[in-house]
């Protein structure tokens, strides 16, 4: 909605980014990272960044929003070679849910693009974990033989740390 902060996970060439900041308006922000720049004008309330998120310090793409993120964007998907196609996507995927603690704030949203495969069914539930409700779909724009997927994921539920056992007094 309206003044909301948004990262787009593989923003090149920025069509998301468009959407997403005539949806946020001028008051939202939005940050975008991908391994290739985006080389698009957006307006001052848009941040690219060009990086890798197995690099990236997630600090590098919450300051430029200003703290952490309402909905987290992801339309990453590998190089494809037809080979191995749906293991490095389901790695990419893993990625995300892995570094949402530091980007995404509670109750958040998350969109991302996986590729069905023998892995997307564990995907899936290890995404519903720490969401309250979800849902994975094949875009109406997709191909039938495409193996491209989207989960949507609301309310995010951060992992919670557990507390230290307590220390028994010798």
């Amino acid at each position: 909605g309206t003044g909301a902060r948004v990262l787009d996970l593989g923003c090149a060439p920025g069509a998301w980014i468009q959407i997403a900041s005539e949806i946020v308006g001028p008051r939202g922000r939005i940050v975008g990272i991908d391994l290739k720049d985006c080389r698009t004008a957006f307006g001052p309330n848009v941040t690219t960044i060009v990086g890798d998120i197995y690099k990236t310090n997630p600090a590098a793409l919450t300051g430029p929003a200003g703290g952490l993120f309402d909905a987290v964007l992801s339309d990453m998907a590998p190089d494809t070679t037809g080979h191995g196609d749906h293991f490095l996507s389901m790695r990419l995927c893993r990625r995300v849910l892995e570094i949402l603690p530091a980007l995404l704030k509670p109750g958040g949203n998350l969109t991302m693009k996986a590729f069905e495969g023998e892995e997307y069914g564990d995907l899936l539930r290890e995404t519903a974990a720490c969401f309250s409700s979800f849902k994975g779909f094949k875009p109406k724009a997709s191909r039938d033989v495409s193996v491209e997927m989207y989960i949507v994921a609301h309310g995010y539920r951060p992992p919670t740390t557990s507390p230290t056992p307590p220390r028994t007094l010798s």
